[in-house]
Parts: C-alpha cells; structure tokens; sequence
C-alpha cells in the first residue's frame, strides 16, 4: 500500500481534540501477484567464492575448481527456487491475498472501506490505484493509524499518531517520503521477492513485470494550537489566527518522512 498524489491535513488541539484528512490516491499492489513473481523470478547469479591456500591466504581460484563451484550452484537451484516459492506462499498466508484483478474482489474491498468510519468516497480506477476521500475527528485518548482496513491486513501505514505519557504526542507519517514505508518495507523475506523482480524487471526481464506504481506527489499539515517540541519541517512552524502550521512537499526526491512531537494542555 503506497500514497501517490494526495493532500493530507491532521489537526491537533491542545485539549487533546483531533480531526484527519486525507484526499488522493491509494495504490494497493496485488499481494499474490508480487508473491508468485518473486517465486519464479530468475535472480540466480553465479558468483565464485573465494579459494584459500593452506595458511588460509586467498589465492586465485584454478580452472577445474571454479568447474567445482559452478557445478554444485547449479545442483543446488531446485533447492533455491523452492526456497523462495514456500517464502511466497508464507507472504500470501501473512499478509491476505489481494487479487485485483477480480471485478468481484474489488467491488467487495471497496464495500468494505465504505462501511467503515472514515471512508467517505472509495472509487476503483486500474491498476490497483484507488481514489479516496477520508475524513475522521475523535479525541486522543488513544493512538490513531491511517490507513486501516477490515478484513486486509496489508503493510504500510501512512500516518501514525502516538500519545506518550504527561500528554505528548509523537506525530510521524512513515509513508510521505521516497524512502518510507514502500511497498516491500517490513515484509521481511517477501520485500526480498520484491526487490528481486524490480532487480529483473530493470534487466528487462518480462517474467518480472511489475505493477505500475504512481509516484508519491502531495502535501501534509499538522495544524495545532499546543506547543511544538519538535519537528523536522524546512521552515518550520508558520503562526496563523489560531496556532501554528506545519507543512511538508512530499515528491520523489524526499528522504525523511514528517515527524512532529507536540505537547497537550488538558
């Protein structure tokens, strides 16, 4: 799950009151998709270990031993493509399937953001890409995550809202930058598969095809009236009638994802 273009807008009052915003697009790549192209991509590169002479010096490797090596990784390749083929069905286990491409699939994922609180426009263009209109408000009397979804337990949380001890808040939006939460941060194994078929795919190679991602394009704001502790803006906080405003650009070149620290008065 990645953001593409979007504007997103988290209020914070010092009483604890707090509403979220988030307008754009939503991409979702197909789980069992990825899964099986990781399976079968060909990422098996032959690469010669190092030979040593008897005080354990290295030295250049003779002819029939490089032979020697390069016989027993080509034995050895059923046992690596197993390997990943169990390490993609265990990610498929973890993480649900989302196959987008069923019109029942969609029409049913869809059904299920529009029923939960927040949701207020869910609509399916291609590509696994969603448009979205969401808007919440409550009280911080407990974390708060954005997204989350009913049935799907996909990776990737954009916006993060923790409440600390004494009434802070630590605001962080993983996500908003080109080197968040992508698609492949925190699979473990499975971001490896990922990472192989984009490897492949940047060869040219068409078994690795992968979905076409929408770049992230957009804007975050943290509007608040409680004292700012800390933050990683580039002109940080801008006064206005009612509080102060962070703003974040989130495009391609960003590295560091938003991060507030805020102090409450209740």
């Amino acid at each position: 799950m990645s953001p593409g273009k979007f504007t997103s807008d988290l209020r914070i009052n010092e009483d604890g009151r707090f509403a979220f915003f988030y307008t754009g697009e939503i991409s979702i790549l197909g789980i069992g998709e990825l899964a099986e192209m990781g399976a079968n991509a060909d990422d098996d590169e032959f690469s010669a270990q190092a030979c040593t002479t008897n005080s354990g010096e290295t030295r250049e490797c003779t002819a029939s031993e490089l032979t020697a090596q390069r016989e027993a990784w080509d034995e050895e390749a059923p046992a690596r493509a197993d390997k990943r083929l169990q390490e993609a069905q265990m990610a498929k286990m973890m993480l649900g399937e989302m196959d987008l491409s069923d019109p029942q699939n969609i029409d049913e994922f869809t059904r299920k953001l529009q029923r939960q609180r927040g949701w207020e426009e869910v609509s399916y263009r291609d590509d696994g890409i969603f448009d979205v209109r969401f808007a919440i408000d409550g009280t911080l009397d407990h974390d708060f995550m954005f997204p989350t979804m009913e049935g799907s337990p996909l990776p990737g949380s954009f916006v993060q809202v923790y409440l600390r001890d004494d009434d802070i808040v630590r605001v962080e939006a993983p996500a908003f930058s080109a080197a968040g939460s992508g698609p492949a941060a925190g699979l473990g194994s499975f971001g490896q598969l990922m990472g192989m078929a984009a490897r492949s795919e940047a060869s040219n190679d068409s078994k690795a095809e992968i979905p076409n991602i929408p770049p992230i394009d957009g804007t975050f704001t943290i509007q608040t009236n409680a004292t700012i502790l800390a933050n990683n803006t580039d002109e940080g906080p801008n006064p206005t009638p009612t509080g102060y405003v962070l703003s974040w650009r989130i495009d391609k070149q960003t590295s560091a994802a938003p991060t507030a620290l805020l102090q409450l008065k209740r």
